[in-house]
């Protein structure tokens, strides 16, 4: 018998057993999340007689009779300051991490009331934040010692309107853990599913036996490939992924599905999983696009082995190149990489007795996913209803289904309602990843250092399946240039089938690698000519009505000059400074359907904001209502952010492509506009019961479109960051200047940009997701991601430069944030040591020896 002493009262058990699996499982505590379940990221923090520890690596054994303490155990002037300080402050985004991060900055200042900044910094260090960076949750903790010592007095700021720093309207649920994520939720009758992986990369299956399965006590389901009722196909953009792999059929990557089992407890659905036994004829995996377009290699799909090409030219590229007085031809390589949000995939499916079923999902887009379900499933649209609760971080890895359509199966083969959480390892396996890439590029310039042409060759490993592969890629080439004049250019991208795990959406979208590649070469460029990096830079930066590398017209909000004219003097202050531009797109564009919807309801005295745009983190539900709150002058109080729900929210398209504040937040405008009309003449009261539509369509043309100066995105962002490194060769310092059309929430904005600069480090000097012959390696800690003991000084600097009414002038900050960093890096690493670095992570620095 086990005695644990919780948060003030007593619980006993009669087993040992994990103690992370008891709090949440038996005695429901759910501030501890299970972000990793090898004590790497902290999320599960606890303080065990006031020292936090990771409730994962620890036994009731472990903690026996020892006094514990979670969030939910905090007095209530602790749970009132952490909550205040947090939201003040900024630190909160996703959320998943908030809770493990309160508790230790607990363990720290009730030994330490006035830490140093280091001392918070060491504090944390086992806490992995994807979000923000950590600036903003050292910030907090700071604020919150100085509350606790007396110094100051939470106060709740009353803002109103864009341009506010309007506190997180999650935030408080998310600090104090009452906020609920899918595996937080316990149902009655619920069961738990798990899933049989595939042992190979690529193999024949032969023969499946799940017969011993079907007595082990406590399974209620087994399901193979013959008992999906719908289509076996799934996939975002083409239908090209098995749900489940077949008797006859080849996997294609080790997270290929074989057999799903619903089970009483997690325990016995992990059993039975050992129990089905499957007859495999292994065969050599297809490892690299080259092996992939040789002529006799195995085809992994009926389509072949060359998923999709991208081809972009203007003008005479060849000949401009051959005039040119410099030209760098290098090539480049970049890694595959790991999301890592903090929040492992889940999802609970609960079957109605209309023969219908409802999805809770942490996802981009619900719309999506009903979609995707109900083809699955063979059921109509209207009978399957998806709903999101919290989103612990996506950066892209949360578009395709991963557990959705499985516990959807599941759950409609037993009647009763299934959880299924992947396990981080299984995580690690299943989701798509940033897209490996070579890319060969080649950039002449005049003797003035003006850029006459560019011709690029990208090759993209998209893995298994195509995900988002096509529309990554495409990216990529039409973001190589920059956001420079160049007048001749030719782009040729090949996104190429392998047996590597799938490649799809992650932030940047392809342009993280292009920028890389296209930076340097300037560098060497501008070493050529005798000019600065920066003056290169400006001498080819676009003004407004510049033609754009691909013949759009340059808009009159283009500022990449005054990005970096806001670094101008910081970067020659410091010799070593390394510099790198970018501009990314907002909106999906290239002539696809992009549309951005919202619904104002008006009941009883109050404003539900109705859109199924996902907030991931980026606090996208507080943008909402800062837009509807100037638009109708109501102040926010009188404003509620309901969650997405394919019922009630209309379809506002994924949270990708950094999208939704223009898009969303122009249909929010418009709606609000409506509802401003009526205000006019009527008061809230009179008006109960009324709704008032927007929507907001991005008209664009196509890549291949015929027209001299195609529009193939309705907005563009622009940034510049400066990179600075100590004598050490560690980085000092980055400075962040970003055009961001207009500011609706400058604190949201400034965590994004601080978020994106953490990530963007991360993916320069240590981030790698190796794969030995197809099957991954790498566990969630040794993924290189950068902790809070790693983070140089981040300053942001935020240039608003947009007269648009679109939703105020705001355009995306999300992905860009993470573009320019990596660029950055390796400019300052050619300062500091002359070596030309072609590969990331890059090579030979005090990250990585």
């Amino acid at each position: 018998m086990f005695t644990i002493d919780l948060n003030g009262n007593a619980y006993q058990a009669k087993e040992d057993m994990n103690l992370l699996d008891f709090l949440r499982d038996e005695l429901h505590v759910t501030s501890l999340k299970n972000g990793c379940g090898e004590g790497s990221c902290g999320a599960c923090m606890v303080l065990v007689d006031g020292k936090a520890q990771r409730a994962c690596l620890l036994t009731l054994a472990k903690v026996d009779s020892k006094r514990l303490i979670t969030v939910e155990g905090l007095t209530d002037r602790e749970k009132e300051v952490y909550a205040w300080a947090f939201t003040k402050a900024g630190a909160v985004q996703c959320g998943f991490c908030i809770p493990g991060m309160v508790i230790s900055a607990k363990g720290l200042l009730d030994k330490k009331p006035q830490p140093t900044p280091q001392e918070i910094k060491e504090a944390i260090r086992g806490n992995i934040c994807r979000c923000t960076g950590y600036v903003k949750i050292e910030q907090a903790i700071d604020l919150a010692a100085r509350v606790f010592r007396g110094e100051l007095a939470p106060a709740w700021p009353e803002c109103s309107g864009i341009g506010s720093a309007l506190l997180r309207l999650d935030g408080r649920e998310k600090v104090l853990g009452t906020g609920q994520y899918v595996d937080d939720m316990h149902v009655q009758d619920m069961l738990y599913g798990a899933v049989l992986r595939t042992k190979y990369p690529r193999a024949l299956v032969k023969h499946i036996d799940v017969s011993a399965v079907r007595t082990y006590p406590g399974v209620e389901a087994v399901l193979t490939a013959e008992d999906v009722p719908g289509s076996r196909l799934e996939g975002y953009i083409f239908k090209d992924w098995p749900v489940l792999i077949g008797v006859g059929e080849e996997t294609r990557y080790v997270g290929d599905a074989i057999a799903l089992v619903a089970a009483t407890s997690k325990k016995a659905a992990r059993a039975a999983l050992e129990m089905i036994q499957v007859d495999y004829e292994e065969l050599p995996p297809v490892t690299t696009p080259v092996q992939a377009l040789q002529e006799g290699a195995p085809q992994l799909h009926p389509r072949g082995n060359l998923l999709s090409k991208t081809y972009v030219k203007r003008g005479n590229p060849e000949d401009a190149l051959g005039k040119s007085k410099y030209v760098v031809t290098k090539t480049y390589q970049t890694p595959p990489t790991e999301h890592a949000f903090m929040e492992p995939e889940s999802a609970l499916a609960v079957p109605d007795h209309q023969g219908g079923i409802t999805v809770y999902a942490a996802t981009q887009s619900v719309h999506k996913d009903k979609q995707g379900i109900a083809h699955i499933l063979g059921l109509t649209d209207d009978k399957v209803r998806v709903i999101s609760k919290y989103v612990g971080g996506g950066f892209g890895g949360k578009e395709d289904l991963s557990v959705q359509h499985h516990a959807a199966l599941l759950a409609r083969d037993t009647g009763k309602p299934v959880k299924l959480t992947l396990t981080r390892k299984e995580s690690l396996l299943v989701h798509p990843k940033r897209h490996a890439m070579t890319l060969e590029i080649s950039t002449g310039c005049d003797g003035e250092g003006r850029l006459t042409a560019m011709v690029a060759k990208i090759v993209a490993d998209t893995g298994a399946y195509a995900s988002l592969g096509p529309a990554v890629l495409e990216r990529a080439c039409t973001h190589v240039p920059g956001p420079y004049r160049i007048p001749h250019i030719e782009l040729t991208g090949l996104c190429v089938y392998t047996n590597n795990p799938p490649a799809g959406a992650f932030r940047g979208f392809g342009v993280t690698q292009s920028v890389f590649a296209g930076e340097t070469n300037l560098d060497l460029l501008a070493e050529q000519v005798g000019i600065s990096p920066w003056e290169i830079r400006y001498r080819n930066a676009l003004d407004p009505g510049d033609v754009m590398a691909t013949g759009q017209i340059a808009d009159a909000d283009t500022a990449v000059k005054e990005t970096l004219m806001a670094v101008r003097d910081t970067y020659f202050d410091h010799p070593g400074a390394g510099i790198a531009c970018a501009l990314k797109n907002s909106g999906i564009g290239v002539g696809l359907p992009d549309i951005g919807r919202c619904k104002l309801v008006v009941t009883d005295g109050r404003v539900r904001v109705l859109t199924s745009a996902q907030c991931i983190g980026q606090g996208l539900a507080t943008v909402m209502l800062q837009i509807v709150s100037t638009t109708t002058g109501l102040p926010e109080h009188l404003l509620d952010a309901c969650p997405p729900d394919t019922e009630l929210t209309p379809d506002a398209g994924s949270s990708t492509a950094s999208r939704q504040t223009l898009f969303t937040g122009e249909a929010a405008r418009q709606a609000a506009l409506k509802l401003a009309e009526r205000l006019k003449e009527a008061t809230l009261a009179e008006l109960d019961g009324q709704e008032f539509s927007g929507e907001y369509r991005g008209i664009t043309d196509s890549l291949t479109s015929d027209k001299p100066h195609p529009v193939h995105h309705v907005a563009y962002s622009y940034a510049t960051h400066v990179v600075i490194l100590d004598e050490q060769g560690k980085v000092k310092k980055v400075v962040a200047a970003h055009d961001v059309g207009r500011a609706i929430n400058p604190l949201n904005i400034e965590g994004q940009i601080e978020g994106g600069v953490a990530m963007g480090l991360g993916y320069a000097l240590r981030e790698d997701f190796p794969l030995n012959n197809a099957v991954p390696t790498a566990k969630f800690g040794t993924l290189g991601l950068f902790r809070s003991t790693d983070m140089p000084e981040i300053q942001t600097i935020v240039i608003e430069k947009n007269a648009s009414s679109l939703a105020y002038g705001a355009k995306g900050i999300g992905e860009i944030s993470a573009i320019p960093t990596t660029a950055a890096v390796a400019s300052a690493y050619y300062k500091y040591d002359g070596k030309i670095r072609l590969q990331l992570p890059l090579r030979d620095t005090a990250y990585r020896k």
